[in-house]
């Protein structure tokens, strides 16, 4: 199961299929779960999206796929335990068709990529959104809200607090890169677990990024800090050293260097 990971890790950005590769992450805490029901039932979206007529415009793409996933199978955001780390674990997402903005908005983009539309998961400071459709008439809804269309204004207001004229125009807020989206979902987990005093579980899932997306910096430094905290000198050095190959910037060169040449391994 391991080797799923690593070449996951190895894939073009663009070869990377969402829903596939987020059960792939979910089934290294289940290795004995059989995925084919999990499987089926996202083949089901699909299906049952289909079937809900031509859908032609972003807005009637938008509208279908929040009446299939948010009514017919019930997907919504877990406003109750937020913080339960099934929520970022699509396995138990599809389970009990509640979960995180982020693993909500997995199931939204590949649904809608399945049938060929055009469909992104948008990065809004403090959450997690949705883009159907092209540049010309986009629409954006919040799967974590059931799929809800996010309007203007509220759009506006969610980006007010961070920053200072915010713009509710769709191109001030970044698409996400496959990759990228899956590391927020495995980030969220390791935050959580850190949180909870499991470090070992947030070391273990911080490896899990670094396969998954070696070009992610802050998951090695990470790493290498909870490593560290295990007294693994060796491993810690290896991981900034792996940081090290791939940072550019020279602040954060100095710094890992820094911290490289403190370490003495025993």
């Amino acid at each position: 199961m391991e080797d799923n990971l690593i070449r996951l890790g190895l894939i073009d950005e663009a070869d990377i299929v969402l829903d596939e590769a987020a059960l792939t992450l979910a089934s290294l805490d289940h290795p004995d779960i059989d995925l084919a029901p999990y499987r089926d039932l996202i083949e089901a979206v699909a299906i049952r999206l289909e079937a809900t007529g031509s859908a032609a415009t972003a807005r009637a793409r938008a509208e279908a796929l929040s009446s299939v996933l948010g009514d017919t199978f019930g997907f919504a955001g877990d406003q109750a335990t937020y913080d339960d780390p099934a929520n970022a674990d699509l396995i138990r997402v599809i389970d009990r068709r509640r979960g995180l903005p982020v693993s909500l908005s997995i199931l939204y983009v590949a649904a809608a990529r399945r049938l060929g539309w055009e469909a992104n998961v948008l990065d809004v400071p403090g959450h997690v959104l949705v883009l159907i459709g092209e540049d010309a008439a986009p629409v954006i809804v919040d799967p974590f809200r059931g799929g809800d269309i996010v309007d203007r204004d509220r759009l506006a207001a969610m980006l007010a607090p961070r920053v200072a004229e915010a713009a509710p125009a769709v191109q001030h807020i970044a698409a996400m890169p496959n990759r990228a989206i899956l590391v927020r979902l495995l980030l969220n987990q390791a935050t959580r677990a850190e949180q909870a005093g499991k470090g070992r579980r947030a070391l273990e899932l911080y490896t899990r990024m670094t396969a998954l997306a070696p070009g992610f910096g802050a998951a090695w430094w990470e790493r290498a800090r909870l490593e560290l905290v295990d007294d693994d000198v060796a491993a810690a050095r290896d991981s900034l050293t792996a940081m090290l190959e791939m940072t550019r910037e020279p602040a954060l060169r100095r710094r890992v260097s820094d911290l490289l040449g403190s370490l003495v391994t025993p």
